[in-house]
């Protein structure tokens, strides 16, 4: 059967119908796990978000997310190609176990091209979908990570503190005796190993963190206090702890990374 140019490209037109039509056209595309940062606060999410990041999830339809709800308010500025009402959400957060991310490594390589969102800064750094990522590596999942901001690494920049020895602790303990133990213990590491002690505590728990650095860290430790990175009013300062006592600082439920170094 002679095929001319134009029956041809019907074919071709037919073939790519049936193929989005019944979810083929993505298998095409090789399987592939972004990781897409937010913003720390409200501000206007072009202000501290590459043009790339935008440019590079456009076409996404599908993502897992620490918070629906914070998530879609971002999404919906960030120019999709498809409307906010018709993608697909899917929850990892601190209450997920092994068998969620399991379940949810499965819907990437179901969808093929799928984001993964924290609720502010970086995916995967002090943050729950760290293990979506492992996974995605196990089953050689491609994954790429687009450039956005993240406190963490924000607050060291901005220290002054020893940007080339450091370890990020997470939360430290709620309570005392236990806190006044890791603080200490966190002390006397960054003194014997030279090392920046980051940290970070949720908001409205600040002010008796602070207490506890104060009252349990040596006069002459360098203590900085990164508070609202990003934000209008942004605060920035490293001081010693004799320093600190006579000035403290209004961080009371304002997020917030403390780093000491001895």
């Amino acid at each position: 059967m002679e095929i001319n140019y134009n029956s041809n490209a019907n074919l071709i037109y037919l073939f790519f119908y049936d193929s989005v039509r019944f979810g083929k056209f993505e298998k095409i595309m090789e399987t592939t796990l972004y990781l897409i940062p937010t913003t720390l606060g409200e501000e206007e999410i072009r202000k501290n978000i590459p043009a790339r990041v935008f440019e590079s999830i456009r076409h996404l339809r599908y993502f897992i997310v620490e918070s629906e709800k914070s998530a879609r308010r971002f999404l919906a500025k960030a120019e999709l190609e498809t409307p906010i009402q018709e993608l697909f959400l899917e929850v990892l957060d601190e209450h997920s176990n092994g068998n969620d991310a399991e379940r949810l490594i499965e819907w990437v390589e179901l969808n093929g091209q799928v984001g993964l969102l924290s609720d502010a800064g970086l995916p995967g750094i002090a943050d729950p979908g760290s293990e979506i990522v492992k996974l995605a590596h196990i089953r050689n999942i491609k994954v790429i990570p687009l450039p956005g901001p993240g406190s963490i690494y924000l607050a060291l920049m901005a220290s002054g503190l020893n940007g080339q020895n450091f370890a990020f602790n997470g939360y430290l303990p709620i309570k005392n005796p236990e806190r006044l133990r890791k603080i200490k213990s966190l002390e006397s590491r960054s003194k014997i190993e030279k090392q920046s002690q980051i940290f970070m505590e949720t908001p409205y728990r600040n002010l008796s963190l602070l207490d506890d650095l104060l009252v349990s860290l040596h006069s002459e430790t360098l203590l900085c206090i990164a508070s609202n990175i990003t934000q209008a009013d942004e605060f920035i300062q490293t001081h010693t702890v004799r320093d600190w006592k006579v000035n403290r600082p209004d961080i009371n439920k304002k997020p917030a990374i403390f780093i000491i170094q001895a």
